[in-house]
């Protein structure tokens, strides 16, 4: 059984098989010092330079950096060593690969590369420590949001990719020829999920890939993302979907902030929140008020929050609620896709959820009564035979829901507090990018 670098200490005195990338070597005059690492930690090899370590010593002198090694040896206790006041002893060493002897870019180093170099040796630019904990800690989540569901009777589902039918604007996906019958790559499980709610599912959730065929180049677009989806029959109002997404999300960062936000903190100066405070809520044009009275701010647009609004109502929100959580409410009908139920005043029943200055989720109740979805289509300018399929759906009975969605890597740009979509996601595709 593979004994992993973290693990070795608790094995010492005794005949271990280590096995690491070449991180650093220090070639002294009576001694070498190799540090090696693996996905878990590093560790200290020592190489005494005497006749019968003849071999390894030359072996060592010759070794590229980020080489992978197997290595026999003892693990001994070291005080005086300052990584983990423990050191290797190697009996025998195998190099089983062998790297360039440079190095495209400088994996100790981020800010000595361009951001784009760095992205076409993605598999470099991860090896890094930062980016190997930015992804366990995005497993962490990714477990934590399924945890929760299924303990609240959650049904996950997996939807299809390719569709017949847009599910928001056809001018934003990417067609295809389905063996001689248009196509397209799916947006968004949004029609899926309200399927499931009319065959009696309850509760649904999808963690899955989307698509989206817009040509931005921001620092939080890219054309294709890892969709979070939450969907739930019998509700009155969206309310009870921001109550969901609330505790859900609470969950979730409290799971992180317990399990690993010592380590996030220590590694990357980052302090994880536990999401304790309530998330405000505030309707759009109060919003907009807020901005304008206290910032000096005022948009062109009456409809939406510009991304500069976002920061500034999520500031004034950690100023005067201590939340970095903020639902934003009572959007124009106009604004929103034809599918939103509208509520008593004509305003769309939805919401966006900002944290620390970025929208990172849409949720709203659905229209589920089908002739009022259907003149809401044509309020849309939209033709119902376009969406025939998508209209069964509510010929036969369906419950009232409601669900919200998010793309994952600008929840986990905010949490990490990172600038750009493109670190936070593990292979970016955007615009002008299709490799590696």
């Amino acid at each position: 059984m593979r004994i992993t670098l973290k693990d070795a200490e608790n094995h010492q005195g005794e005949k271990l098989i280590l096995q690491g990338f070449v991180d650093s070597i220090r070639d002294l005059q009576y001694v070498q010092f190799i540090i090696l690492r693996d996905e878990t930690s590093k560790i200290q090899m020592t190489i005494e330079k005497n006749e019968e370590n003849q071999q390894l010593v030359e072996m060592i002198s010759n070794l590229p950096l980020e080489s992978t090694l197997r290595v026999e040896g003892t693990v001994l206790d070291s005080p005086k060593v300052k990584l983990r006041g423990i050191e290797f002893i190697p009996t025998n060493i195998e190099v089983t690969s062998t790297a360039s002897l440079e190095l495209p870019i400088d994996i100790k180093k981020k800010e000595a590369a361009l951001r784009e170099t760095r992205l076409d040796y993605r598999l470099l630019d991860l090896r890094r420590e930062e980016n190997n904990l930015f992804f366990r800690a995005q497993t962490l989540i990714l477990n934590a949001m399924r945890n929760y569901w299924y303990q609240h009777g959650f049904i996950e589902i997996n939807s299809p990719k390719i569709c017949a039918q847009a599910a928001e604007s056809g001018a934003e996906v990417f067609h295809l020829d389905y063996f001689g019958t248009p196509a397209c790559l799916s947006q968004s499980p949004q029609f899926y999920k309200q399927m499931a709610m009319a065959s009696n599912f309850g509760k649904v959730f999808e963690i899955g890939p989307a698509f989206r065929a817009e040509n931005s180049h921001t620092s939080y677009h890219a054309t294709e993302i890892q969709m979070v989806d939450a969907e739930i029959s019998w509700i009155t109002s969206c309310s009870d979907v921001m109550d969901m997404e609330e505790d859900w999300l609470r969950f979730v960062l409290k799971e992180l902030k317990d399990k690993m936000g010592d380590e996030i903190k220590d590694k990357m100066g980052i302090d994880v929140t536990d999401a304790t405070p309530s998330f405000p809520r505030i309707p759009l044009q109060e919003a907009k008020q807020i901005i304008k009275e206290k910032y000096h701010y005022e948009s062109e647009r009456k409809d939406d929050l510009e991304r500069h609004e976002e920061e500034l109502i999520c500031q004034y929100v950690k100023e005067h609620y201590h939340s970095d959580f903020v639902f934003i409410t009572k959007w124009p009908f106009e604004s929103r896709p034809f599918y939103h139920m509208k509520d008593e005043e004509g305003y769309s029943d939805s919401y966006d959820l900002l944290y620390k200055g970025l929208e990172i989720t849409t949720g709203a109740q659905r229209e589920h009564r089908r002739d009022i979805l259907e003149s809401q289509i044509k309020e849309k300018g939209l033709n119902p035979e376009d969406f025939s399929f998508y209209l069964q759906f509510f010929d036969y009975g369906c419950p009232p829901h409601g669900g919200f969605g998010f793309g994952l890597a600008r929840l986990m740009m905010q949490i990490f507090e990172i600038d750009n979509i493109r670190e936070a996601t593990y292979i970016y595709r955007g615009p002008t990018r299709l490799n590696p």
